[in-house]
């Protein structure tokens, strides 16, 4: 599980390619260490691209470099599934957008050309052309006859059908969850071929057993969904020699270099299992490799690779490709281990229903770690803190590891403004809150979110995995969930006690006044007037504010302030919100214990989807003024390997790439290892 950078609180390459011995030379630009870093690498539509730094690579011993080199390597190589798993033209219409790009010779300084780019750079940041947050299609601000004529031009390729894919209406949404429209039928994701459905796809998983029923594989998590010459379903396996298998075999062998390399046994082996699994495409072999990974804790290097978060999949079966390469952040790691040491303390003393506690919570481990390249679905746009593993059944019997992602927090906080604190915001005693206890309580509420949360509670015993009770459900209530976990203990005294935090009331304020004021606010910036709220983690936030702030107005908990003909919304008893926290983490996890799908719909549908539109239009008229884009992502540094005469690696150098646009096509020379038709 994974938590999003989002407006006022967390909710949650260009490589040089070396293979036998042979370079792919770049011409990335050296930041010198006198000259201040360029946080912000452009702007464009709502999007802010940043670079992040990686400090202490120097302090690395070789081998470790090397280690982190190859893996950032196996991520980058998987970079055209995560395109191909978004939507079933992707690779050819980036393919056709590219070469547009760099063939074009005609007038570049024309609007259309600049809002061609700008089409151009929104699919390379969301890996499709469907928006990463929103999910709508991406709609270009040019013609399809300018872009006919650029085809032209340059000689591009493309279909009919898939040309007017980009201008017309089908396939407007990558993951629908409106159930009306169909879970499937309405979905542009590419993990299911058309014309199955929803009904189908239970019946075809309900006839699945695995040996052990306290231990359910993870069906459907590495496979397409399709329909075959009989009528009947069967899995396309993603492995070495099947679907996506000329992509998997370079993971391997990156893979398998990096193993060579491994720090430890534990480490090595764990690299060992994941490479069988890419090889066979096993899930016993994936329930092993998480295990075995769960467990590999010494190091200075760790790694997220394969198909893992499940929020692109309207049903909640099939993962995404992702990968995050990582090195600890020895300092604030030290620091924040406290809170995974304390988790039975934290366990024992939530508001759950007794019945519904963890009595032995195990092998938590917490770390902030330096990022050093991702892929996938963690690139461009990231998260900033992950929780793995996702099976419920190895958290509870092995454990699992949190890790907050210190130096992307950095340059988030580096590149970020504080305008929209300053409308947004009730008063000044909100805004002095926010100016001396944001970040802290960012940190704090990501923590406890992926620490506590998300390993925290236990479904009855007899009880479906929540894909198979909450069903589209599943991903927005188990955020929520986590969320609340962080809500509920972020305002504590315990805090304070273990050394964390100076002042727990203060940090605990703030954190409830920016969950609240995003939550029922500003978060609606990133939406269009008219729209629903779809994304997961945006719906709850939205039900989990929207379900205090009702609970509570006979107590006047939260006010609702019109003052200039602008809302604001102030808490007027933040022990009274705590308790509804807390009252709220101990329905949903109910919910999640006994698969309770009517509540959890009813909990979801009835707070978290709809929108005031009329304070909807009001907060994007607000927010007019503010000239920084909604969302961010991130570029990657570029590790560049020095050779000595035999080939071999002496040194490895931290590079940064020109800009976006060079990093992107030189992803898709460099990493272009797919067919367009998959």
């Amino acid at each position: 599980m994974k938590v999003l950078k989002t407006v006022g609180i967390f909710i949650s390459i260009g490589i040089s390619l070396v293979c036998n011995a042979q370079i792919t030379k770049t011409n990335p630009v050296k930041i010198t260490e006198k000259a201040p870093f360029e946080y912000v690498a452009e702007q464009f539509a709502d999007i802010k691209v940043l670079r992040y730094q990686i400090p202490g690579w120097e302090n690395l011993t070789l081998k470790e470099q090397k280690l982190v080199y190859y893996l950032t390597q196996a991520g980058y190589s998987g970079r055209d599934i995560a395109w191909d798993q978004h939507y079933m033209y992707n690779l050819k219409i980036r393919k056709a957008l590219e070469n547009i790009h760099q063939n074009y010779r005609g007038d570049k300084t024309t609007e259309d050309w600049k809002n061609f780019e700008i089409y151009l750079k929104r699919v390379w940041f969301a890996s499709g052309i469907h928006h990463h947050y929103s999910n709508d299609k991406i709609k270009p601000d040019f013609s399809k006859d300018y872009f006919t004529t650029l085809m032209k031009a340059t000689k591009t390729s493309l279909s009919p059908t898939i040309t007017d894919v980009i201008f017309n209406d089908a396939d407007a949404k990558k993951v629908n969850l409106d159930e009306s429209k169909g879970l499937l039928q309405g979905s542009a994701i590419n993990f299911y071929d058309k014309g199955i459905t929803a009904k189908e796809v239970e019946d075809f998983y309900a006839k699945k057993t695995s040996p052990d029923s306290s231990k359910p594989y993870s069906f459907g998590l590495n496979s397409k969904l399709v329909r075959n010459s009989k009528g009947q379903l069967e899995e396309k396996i993603w492995k070495s020699g099947g679907m996506y298998g000329a992509a998997i075999d370079k993971i391997v062998y990156w893979l398998e270099k990096a193993k060579s390399v491994a720090e430890n046994k534990k480490q090595g082996d764990a690299l060992g299992l994941l490479v069988n699994y890419y090889k066979t495409g096993s899930l016993k072999t994936w329930d092993d490799y998480n295990i075995a990974w769960v467990q590999a804790t010494d190091g200075n290097i760790d790694y997220i690779n394969s198909f893992i978060e499940v929020y692109n999949d309207p049903l909640g079966y099939r993962g995404s490709y992702e990968s995050i390469v990582q090195i600890k952040d020895f300092d604030m790691s030290a620091k924040m281990e406290v809170i995974s040491k304390n988790a039975q303390w934290f366990e024992d003393n939530s508001p759950l229903f007794p019945e519904h506690k963890k009595k032995n919570v195990v092998g938590v481990s917490y770390k902030t770690v330096v990022v050093a390249g991702e892929s996938g679905d963690s690139s461009p746009a990231t998260p900033i803190g992950v929780n793995l593993p996702n099976a419920d059944w190895i958290r509870a019997a092995h454990g699992s590891k949190s890790v907050s992602l210190g130096n992307i927090l950095e340059s988030y906080a580096k590149a970020g403004g504080k305008g929209r604190l300053q409308e947004f915001a009730n008063d000044t005693d909100e805004i002095a809150l926010a100016v001396k206890y944001a970040e802290l309580g960012d940190k704090m509420h990501t923590a406890l979110h992926e620490v506590i949360g998300h390993a925290s509670g236990q479904i009855n015993p007899g009880v479906g995995t929540p894909k198979e009770t909450l069903k589209s459900y599943a991903s927005t209530l188990e955020e929520g969930r986590a969320d609340l976990v962080g809500l509920y203990y972020v305002y504590n005294p315990k805090l304070q006690e273990f050394g964390l935090v100076d002042d727990w009331k203060k940090l605990g304020m703030e954190s409830y006044d920016s969950y609240i004021r995003n939550g029922l606010m500003t978060q609606l910036i990133r939406l269009q007037l008219g729209a629903n709220v779809e994304e997961a983690h945006m719906r709850n936030r939205q039900w989990v504010s929207a379900w205090v702030f009702e609970k509570g107005k006979a107590d006047n908990v939260i006010e609702k302030i019109s003052r200039d003909g602008k809302t604001y919304f102030n808490i007027t008893d933040y022990d009274k919100l705590h308790d509804l926290f807390g009252q709220l983490l101990r329905e949903v996890q109910r919910i999640k214990s006994e698969g309770d799908y009517a509540s959890g719909k009813a909990l979801v549908e009835n707070y978290g989807v709809k929108v005031d539109q009329k304070l909807h239009a009001e907060v994007l008229e607000r927010n007019k003024q503010f000239v920084s884009a909604p969302y961010s992502g991130f570029i990657n540094p570029v590790l560049v390997p020095k050779l000595d005469a035999k080939g071999k690696i002496i040194s490895i150098e931290v590079q940064q790439p020109k800009s976006f646009a060079e990093q992107m096509l030189q992803y898709s020379k460099n990493y272009g290892y797919l067919p367009l038709v998959n």
